[in-house]
């Protein structure tokens, strides 16, 4: 797994959101910082814990002009059942087949209980307004992601 840093420019994307449309780094060029952050899978509880802080924290992200889109290899129809469901007001996307994931670096060898798979790392990244990676967070606990990205912003 070779994970992206800051300083790396983020690869443009095309995937689909939760009401099936179409979204790309390009809609974001120019215009706001993405906090793009990958979870392994929607609805579970670790997932379902991160989604909520940064539900609860949007006017806050709002306010230092940060879109949340939020990555899995769910399919679209699991994404608006997860935003139905928890009432999330951000943009869920779909990389059903891990290629987005792959070019960010976050798709590889994952251990849990014993066994050896490949899966998603739960790993952020803020693509600045020119689609540049500012900053990778990769450490932090479910719970607190939303803190350890506002901390960021609000200290930068």
């Amino acid at each position: 797994m070779n994970t992206l840093k800051a300083g790396d420019n983020a690869p443009e994307f095309s995937l689909l959101d939760q009401n099936g449309q179409t979204i790309k780094l390009s809609d974001y060029k120019g215009k706001q910082k993405i906090l793009f952050y990958f979870y392994p899978k929607a609805m579970t509880p670790g997932c379902t814990v991160q989604a909520q802080g940064l539900r609860d924290t949007k006017a806050e992200l709002d306010a230092h002009n940060v879109a949340v889109l939020g990555v899995s290899i769910d399919p679209v129809k699991r994404l608006d059942k997860f935003i139905q469901r928890d009432n999330l007001n951000f943009t869920l996307l779909s990389d059903e087949d891990h290629s987005v994931a792959e070019q960010f670096g976050v798709w590889g060898e994952k251990k849990f209980m014993g066994k050896t798979y490949d899966g998603l790392h739960r790993i952020s990244f803020l693509i600045d307004e020119q689609g540049v990676i500012e900053h990778v967070f990769d450490k932090f606990k479910t719970k607190d992601h939303h803190e350890v990205v506002l901390d960021y912003l609000k200290n930068k």
